[in-house]
């Protein structure tokens, strides 16, 4: 009976132990997002603090001309905004909203990049008294586009 007893306790215990962990694993922590923007652009400064928010580390670099970082990170011309970003090997370019970022970051989709094109009022950056709705782009690497979101 003794025995018994001292199985059941321990396998309590190791029960116990594995919820224990379960609830305390840690997330990865997000990858850096390196940002290249003007000095003068307010938005772009919102839409940095809205990556903030949402949990990733930022890297900011003013550029005189933001033309030359969409020309490195392959934007199509027809996508381009008011700043561009690379995280993990992807382009973000414009007001693409964090939760999007993540979920490419999670299914790494064979895209070169997403994009919201222009400066659409709503967007993460763009808040104000309206919210227009639009479509986040994504992009391969021989330029074809597709809708990944609507929002």
């Amino acid at each position: 009976m003794r025995r018994s007893l001292v199985s059941i306790l321990a396998v309590c215990a190791m029960v116990l132990s594995t919820a224990g962990a379960m609830t305390h694993k840690a997330t990865a922590p997000l990858p850096l997002v390196t940002v290249y923007k003007s000095a003068t652009c307010t938005c772009c400064g919102k839409w940095i603090d809205h990556l903030k928010a949402a949990g990733f580390p930022v890297e900011v670099h003013d550029v005189a001309d933001i033309s030359e970082a969409a020309d490195n990170a392959g934007v199509p011309a027809a996508l381009r905004s008011c700043h561009t970003a690379v995280v993990k090997g992807y382009a973000i370019e414009g007001h693409v909203p964090a939760d999007l970022i993540k979920q490419l970051l999670t299914e790494k989709p064979k895209v070169a990049g997403l994009a919201v094109p222009g400066m659409v009022m709503g967007s993460p950056g763009m808040e104000g008294n309206r919210q227009d709705k639009y479509d986040v782009v994504a992009w391969s690497a021989d330029g074809k586009t597709s809708v990944y979101a609507h929002r």
